[in-house]
């Protein structure tokens, strides 16, 4: 059973404890489900094209060169590529997390939680930081 602080808002203004949990709640299932169809897609391009080839287990290749850009990556997609699609929907699998780190500080803010915003706008630059600094070397 449901709290009363938890179905009100905060000096009459803010969403509810309720209405962040369901948001956040929607905001990470749409972010699976598109992106497990974004993956699906690409996966269903690229076995098409090339599901019969043979492959060489003993040799491993890494990711091209063309798949370690984001542009890179959506220009592929754009181009029916299945590899492009596949990085596409990870890349939004990685920015479902982080979209709910984001939302999390418009909602404090809007509740007046300058506390918990300053916290979680610490936790978005390290987030940020760790994925556009760190994932570029």
């Amino acid at each position: 059973m449901d709290s009363p602080e938890n179905s009100r808002p905060e000096s009459g203004h803010g969403w509810t404890g309720d209405q962040v949990d369901r948001i956040i709640s929607n905001l990470l299932r749409l972010g699976l489900v598109l992106s497990a169809a974004v993956v699906a897609v690409g996966a269903a391009i690229y076995l098409a094209r090339h599901g019969n080839q043979a492959t060489a287990y003993r040799v491993f290749r890494g990711e091209p060169p063309d798949f370690r850009l984001v542009e890179n990556i959506f220009t592929a997609g754009t181009r029916f590529r299945g590899r492009g699609f596949i990085m596409a929907g990870l890349l939004l699998l990685i920015a479902t997390p982080v979209a709910r780190v984001a939302f999390s500080v418009l909602a404090f803010l809007r509740q007046r939680d300058h506390i918990f915003a300053a916290v979680t706008i610490f936790v978005l630059a390290v987030l940020l930081f760790s994925i556009f600094w760190l994932g570029v070397r």
